[in-house]
């Protein structure tokens, strides 16, 4: 279920239709459910406030709830630019790590099966509609795929919290996949195993490490810079 007239908005236009648009009543009278209601008039069903707060999962207020199938595809057998996340639980981390990904202009995400199921209503929530924008892959054995991935010549730049090279003197502007693991144990060995770089995000003294979708975030970005450079040299 998506739930909040912007996710139902941006599914619209990067998807299609859902199977079944629910609005309450109280919110027909806001004009952007108003107007998804019309533009999905014989999939649309309007039911009572206190009905449609028996079925959400976010506060009633959203008023606009879609259904639609879970979409499911298999890791590409080759990326350019994407995100590896490694068993991260926490649904808000993952929903700000897709949505710093799309931003960033990564292709694809890959999640491994520990990580926070990715179409949680938390975890949507937090994407802000960034589902639709990057290709997400579930379950995937990432030592695997990140094995094959540097046979083909690319990079699987891990993070980690200390001992690395300085993120700043990492060379990221190639087909690079950023392995981000959970804030309590980090990368696992395998995928750990795999790495062509192993880069830390340089930090005040007396700090640890960062929130897992904080550091995602630097280290997507730097990539884009670098990879944005390398473009204008060219």
């Amino acid at each position: 279920m998506l739930e909040g007239e912007h996710i139902v908005a941006v599914y619209g236009e990067r998807v299609g239709r859902p199977h079944v648009l629910i609005a309450s009543e109280n919110a027909l009278g806001r004009a952007g459910v108003r107007a998804l209601a019309e533009r999905y008039s014989e999939r649309t069903l309007v039911v009572p406030d206190a009905l449609f707060a028996s079925i959400a999962t976010l506060p009633a207020a959203v008023g606009v709830i879609a259904v639609i199938d879970t979409p499911q595809s298999p890791p590409p057998a080759r990326a350019d630019f994407c995100l590896l996340i490694d068993d991260v639980q926490d649904p808000g981390n993952v929903g700000s790590m897709l949505r710093t990904a799309a931003a960033a202009g990564a292709a694809h995400v890959l999640m491994s099966k520990g990580s926070a199921f990715a179409w949680s209503p938390k975890v949507l929530r937090a994407g802000q509609g960034a589902h639709f924008c990057v290709a997400i892959h579930e379950d995937v054995e990432l030592a695997a795929w990140a094995s094959g991935h540097r046979a083909s010549g690319g990079e699987v730049v891990a993070t980690v919290a200390s001992g690395g090279s300085s993120l700043y003197d990492a060379p990221l502007a190639r087909r690079v996949a950023v392995a981000i693991g959970n804030e309590g144990a980090g990368l696992s060995a395998p995928l750990l195993a795999q790495a062509t770089q192993r880069v830390t995000i340089p930090m005040a003294s007396g700090v640890e490490s960062l929130n897992a979708a904080a550091a995602a975030a630097i280290v997507l970005f730097e990539c884009v810079r670098q990879r944005d450079a390398e473009s204008v040299e060219r």
